[in-house]
């Protein structure tokens, strides 16, 4: 058999999947609760939900997350859709604000945390405390509400100084920051709840996710809508190190789709696992910032002229990263719609409309 046509054909039976899995929640909606609704990922994740016709619950305590993300929710799907979402301003490391965000829930998708490595190095006990006692307090509040599904942010950083590529599930090395400590902590702590609760989770190990909303400002701005900030100023954004650094840049819509699936998926095998959420590819920070400035250049020419700027490699930061996400397509149906190229059109198109304005 062709290996290409095997490839379409599971492309399109993935495909299939998710339209299966979308029809049956318009048809039977449920009601969600979104922990950091109010951040990058957490918002988009709701935008799509209230689209879809479902009750969603979302609590945040805008640590990280901000409020004109949800106005802009609000912009999007119209006030009588909007009507269908409940605000818990709250704060996960608070059990009593899980319990009651989990009152009637029957899935959970909990994005809270506070994320960047080089915060963690920083500030570890904030993180600590965050991640880990918020995410116990979460598993806990869910278990008592016997919620269907939770499921929960995890992060690439777990795989930590194993040099291996494309990174698989199974094989991690040791975490290289705080951060990514707490993050296989919240694995072992999930894992530990299905075997002694028979509580089903399913993680998702993020790995840079990108696209609307991402947060430009701030120390612990992620390196996109940093840059197409900066680029916007007409300034030259810095690379940590040579610029050959890589990573698997994941747009926004392939992590949503990810997180329904995970929710939805009727398959028993594939629940209480974790699975890389990415598009199986490597990207370097050179080839990033060329992508950027090109996309960017479309709207404003004087940008095409802007060169980086270099300094030192930054703590904690591994080398090279990429995921196989094959063990998503075969038991989420996963399948990743956006290619690094497409999605960052789709960004840039966002962010200039949004800081021009």
């Amino acid at each position: 058999m062709n290996p290409m046509n095997s490839m379409n054909s599971m492309n399109s039976m993935n495909s299939m999947t998710m339209s299966y899995e979308l029809s049956l929640l318009k048809a039977s909606p449920k009601r969600w609760l979104i922990t950091g609704v109010a951040g990058f990922i957490g918002s988009n994740i709701l935008e799509e939900l209230l689209k879809l016709g479902q009750r969603v619950v979302g609590l945040d305590n805008f640590a990280t997350g901000h409020r004109h993300n949800l106005d802009d929710v609000r912009q999007v799907v119209g006030e009588e859709v909007w009507s269908r979402f409940t605000f818990i301003e709250g704060d996960i490391r608070d059990i009593e604000d899980c319990q009651n965000a989990c009152d009637m829930v029957d899935y959970v998708l909990h994005q809270a945390a506070l994320g960047s490595v080089p915060r963690s190095l920083n500030d570890p006990i904030t993180t600590n405390k965050a991640n880990i006692d918020g995410f116990l307090n979460m598993l806990v509040a869910a278990r008592d509400a016997k919620v269907k599904r939770f499921v929960y942010a995890a992060s690439s950083s777990t795989y930590g100084d194993h040099p291996g590529l494309p990174k698989k599930e199974d094989i991690i090395g040791r975490p290289l920051s705080p951060y990514a400590v707490t993050k296989y902590v919240n694995e072992l702590y999930a894992d530990v709840f299905s075997r002694c609760y028979g509580m089903g989770s399913i993680g998702l190990r993020y790995f840079n996710v990108f696209g609307r909303r991402q947060d430009p400002n701030g120390a612990y701005a992620a390196v996109i809508p940093k840059w197409i900030g900066e680029l916007m100023q007409g300034k030259s954004p810095t690379i940590n190190g040579d610029g050959e650094t890589s990573r698997d840049f994941c747009y926004i819509d392939n992590a949503v789709q990810a997180n329904l699936l995970a929710a939805t998926t009727d398959n028993k095998e594939a629940v209480d696992q974790v699975y890389n959420v990415a598009v199986g590819d490597r990207t370097s920070l050179n080839e990033l910032f060329r992508m950027i400035r090109d996309c960017l250049g479309e709207y404003d020419s004087k940008v095409k002229a802007i060169e980086p700027a270099y300094s030192s490699f930054r703590a904690g930061d591994v080398r090279h990263s990429q995921a196989d996400v094959e063990k998503a397509k075969r038991l989420l149906g996963y399948e990743p719609g956006h290619r690094v190229s497409d999605g960052m059109k789709e960004t840039v198109k966002w962010f200039y409309k949004a800081l021009s304005s």
